[in-house]
């Protein structure tokens, strides 16, 4: 898969740069995006014109295959052992990146601002102009999905709606014995739904490293991960964010669920969250910014005599924290839908999860996330919102 990139191209002829670097593995989004290639290691990559780059001699035939670039290089191509010997192994690979970058005509590049130091006063000590890119050039261009994008992304949604059923089939199956949750003749706990959400997840060719399953008090903290046995009558927050195991792409989904009866209190903020999410949904459009969408959740909530930090910086509760973001190759990415947050552009896939909480209440979040359009905005979940859990 390749992007549009060329927007790099006046990015780089405004700063009178020749090349962009990246040094990083593939874990790195902006390095997976601009070079096409998955890697546990890392390996350098530079655009000039076009997409070049430098792997151990291991990745070299897997990159030629793979990745997006219009030559590959390994180190040993620039004798990489004879300078190792000679310089030690940082300047040696230090060396070795000058010669690649010369190569391909590039005495100054632009650097993402997390490049390693040693890197760029190695470089800088061999006469490359190293300059920081502070306006992250690559994560502005990686926010606008090509279609390919939406549909890995749509993908991993369908693998998280199959772990949130099984989630929510537990707790409906679950009995409620002696103030927990019980299935199969043990209680059900956060971590052992984590484990079955997990498990799903696999069985769809899609993982994760984190997922929040809190219940009670424990909800009213937004990354909470929540612990111990679930409750009936509280609030559950189940906040799942796979990752496709080969498009390497995230989905991001919350649903609140109650086992019981919840209290009077949870019913009404789950009303109003839902009223506030949609209100967001009808605030996305090109052309308006992430602050308008957030602005627009933060009516709903204010107008219904509850906080946010918009009419209270400093409140620790109700609405604490921000409407959504970008997502894609990274579960946190641009565009925010947040104060200052970017103007809306199609393309842009962006997540919708209003909440309140309340330490003495619990909490309750609602997430969709979905891609803007020409005309507004498509949502790509397809799970159902519903409280009770019956």
């Amino acid at each position: 898969m390749q992007s549009d990139i060329s927007d790099l191209d006046g990015f780089l002829a405004d700063r009178n740069d020749d090349g962009y670097l990246i040094d990083a593995d593939s874990e790195i989004p902006d390095q997976r995006y601009l070079s096409g290639f998955d890697a546990p290691d890392p390996f350098v990559t530079v655009y000039a014109d076009d997409v070049h780059v430098l792997v151990s001699s291991l990745e070299y035939g897997r990159a030629k295959r793979e990745s997006n670039a219009e030559t590959v290089s390994r180190y040993s191509d620039f004798d990489y052992r004879e300078k190792r010997g000679q310089y030690g192994q940082t300047e040696a690979k230090n060396r070795v990146i000058a010669e690649f970058l010369e190569r391909h005509g590039v005495t100054s590049v632009s650097v993402p601002e997390r490049f390693p130091l040693s890197s760029a006063d190695g470089l800088r000590d061999l006469g490359v102009s190293v300059s920081v890119d502070t306006e992250s050039i690559v994560t502005q261009l990686r926010a606008v999905k090509t279609d390919a994008e939406v549909e890995w992304i749509r993908t991993a949604q369908r693998a998280n709606e199959a772990a949130m059923a099984r989630a929510e089939t537990l707790i409906r199956e679950a009995t409620i014995e002696s103030g927990v949750l019980v299935h199969d003749g043990e209680a059900l706990t956060s971590e052992r739904l984590r484990r079955e959400i997990e498990l799903e997840l696999l069985q769809n060719d899609h993982a994760l490293d984190e997922t929040i399953v809190a219940c009670g008090a424990d909800a009213a903290d937004p990354h909470d991960r929540g612990s111990g046995p679930l409750e009936p009558h509280e609030s559950i927050i189940i906040d799942i964010f796979p990752r496709g195991k080969e498009s390497k792409y995230f989905a991001d989904m919350t649903r609140t669920f109650v086992k019981g009866t919840p209290s009077e209190t949870i019913r009404e903020w789950y009303d109003l969250t839902h009223g506030a999410q949609r209100a967001a949904f009808d605030a996305i459009e090109p052309g308006a910014t992430g602050a308008d969408v957030h602005n627009a959740v933060c009516d709903v909530y204010e107008d219904a005599g509850e906080p946010t930090l918009r009419s209270d910086e400093r409140t620790e509760t109700g609405f604490i924290h921000s409407t959504g973001h970008g997502i894609g190759l990274d579960v946190h990415e641009r565009p925010r839908l947040a104060p200052g947050g970017d103007q809306l552009e199609p393309g842009h896939v962006v997540t919708v999860e209003p909440g309140l909480y309340d330490p003495t209440v619990g909490g309750v979040r609602i997430e969709d996330f979905g891609v803007v359009t020409e005309s507004g905005f498509e949502n790509l979940t397809d799970y159902p919102k519903q409280l009770l859990v019956e």
